[in-house]
């Protein structure tokens, strides 16, 4: 098969688009010829090299996967059968699996991160890891939906547990969990304000936000006081890490909750623990979501409540220039690779 791969950590140079061993098939595995695969930071920061973790290479990326059964030899979907996958890998047998908590399960992975993902013409993954797509659904829409609307719904529903009427504050809105985020915020009734850089605000605006903050010329979080009547918001939605931090906490009304998936711009972070308890902030961490969920939110992208932002469609063998892309933040959206 054909696959875009590199073998040695660096710059967006390292990758290449070159022949790879197909994936074998095997029990309790489906084999999918791949139609799309999005792109997430992930994929950058696997390519340059994580901090002592060390992942297999050559590698493959790709953690949002659409195609259809090549290969199944068990389960419920037949060869070809048009699917998405869940990008969570998890034992299914832990007691967390059991709970549909599988984010939690002691041996948990994501497509394209120890294992190779959807960077090529085939991949290999549990056959739990199937999701049926209907016909109305194109390759690249579905390849674009799963890990950030998983992401922004376990964020929102799951560990900040959001409800109607509630104020959010959604860092990045160019970004796939940014629009993600703001997407099943309104859906749930939530009033939202978003924030983006200057080319990126009439773009944010079309998702529905409340209100738009130029987060280069404004302080975010001292608007965000002026449109609540100096209260602040009940959630805000981090991703960014050291750069936005500390106007994230500023921005929260007493009670608030900030839940965080991600530290683009680093991890570091500092806070004053007297604002924390006699504010009575809670910060919550959340990473990716269980396979329950996903199923949830997909039903709302079938139904066309939800709907990914898809920036831009390449050739797999263009991922170098997409990885340029999302390096200079210059989406908005999703990026795709058609296969």
């Amino acid at each position: 098969m054909k696959a875009t791969r590199f073998h040695q950590h660096g710059g967006p140079d390292v990758l290449r688009y070159e022949d790879a061993p197909d994936p074998l098939p095997s029990p309790e595995r489906a084999i999918v010829r791949v139609r799309a695969c999005a792109l997430n930071h992930l994929d950058l920061w696997q390519r340059r090299g994580f901090e002592r973790i060390r992942i297999p290479l050559p590698h493959i990326c790709g953690a949002d996967v659409a195609g259809e059964v090549a290969d199944a030899r068990s389960g419920d979907a037949p060869p070809g059968t048009r699917v998405m996958l869940q990008p969570g890998i998890s034992c299914g047998r832990c007691a967390m699996c059991q709970a549909g908590r599988d984010n939690l399960c002691a041996d948990y992975d994501v497509l394209g991160y120890m294992c190779d993902g959807g960077y090529a013409e085939l991949i290999s993954v549990p056959v739990a890891n199937l999701i049926p797509i209907p016909d109305h659904i194109d390759f690249a829409t579905a390849a674009a939906f799963p890990l950030t609307f998983l992401t922004a719904w376990h964020m929102l529903m799951t560990r900040a547990a959001l409800q109607p009427g509630e104020t959010v504050l959604v860092l990045a809105a160019g970004s796939g969990v940014g629009q993600a985020a703001i997407q099943v915020a309104k859906a749930h009734g939530a009033r939202v304000f978003a924030t983006a850089g200057p080319a990126k605000l009439d773009q944010a605006r079309l998702l529905g936000v409340d209100e738009v903050i130029d987060h280069y010329a404004e302080d975010f979080a001292q608007r965000v006081r002026e449109l609540t009547a100096g209260l602040g918001v009940d959630v805000v939605v981090e991703h960014v890490g050291e750069a936005t931090w500390e106007r994230s906490l500023r921005a929260l009304a007493r009670g608030g909750r900030l839940v965080t998936c991600g530290a683009t711009t680093g991890p570091r972070a500092s806070i004053d623990l007297r604002h924390l308890f006699v504010r009575q902030l809670s910060l919550l961490g959340s990473y990716m979501g269980g396979k329950g969920e996903l199923v949830r939110a997909a039903g709302l992208l079938f139904s066309g409540v939800l709907k990914p932002v898809v920036d831009q469609v390449v050739p797999l063998s263009g991922a170098r220039a997409a990885h340029e892309r999302l390096e200079a933040r210059e989406q908005f959206g999703k990026i795709v690779l058609e296969v």
